[in-house]
This record gives C-alpha cells, structure tokens and sequence, in this order.
C-alpha cells in the first residue's frame, strides 16, 4: 500500500506533497528535521493523504499533485 500525502506547515502555511509505503515513519521523519526541504518548516500537519495499490499509480498522482 501506498500513500500520496499532503503536509502543511504550522509555521509558514507552505505545503509539501509525498508518497511513501510508511506513512507514520515518513511524517515523523519530517518533524524529527530529517528531511532537508521541510527541515526548517518544523511542526508539520498532515492535512491529506491517497491510498493506492499500485507503486508506480501512487508515484503519477505525486507527480500530478505537484505539477498540477
């Protein structure tokens, strides 16, 4: 399974759109600074999230989201 998500952050408002197979691992991940394009946008919200089957379905509607 896996996940298209959607984070918001508390502090500037900006989003950050992902996919991961872990969802809880990937967004404490984020809020731990791990992640060097949210790393300074700490606290993180998740605010939507897409469950998919298919790897490469979850990967094209990421891509959509942010192209889109």
């Amino acid at each position: 399974m896996y996940t298209v998500y959607v984070l918001r952050s508390v502090v500037d408002g900006n989003m950050y759109i992902g996919c991961t197979s872990d969802l809880d691992k990937r967004i404490a991940t984020h809020n731990a600074g791990l992640v060097r394009s949210t790393r300074y946008r700490r606290p993180l919200a998740l605010i939507y999230q897409e469950h998919y089957n298919d790897k490469y379905a979850a990967f094209n509607a990421e891509k959509f989201y942010k192209t889109a």
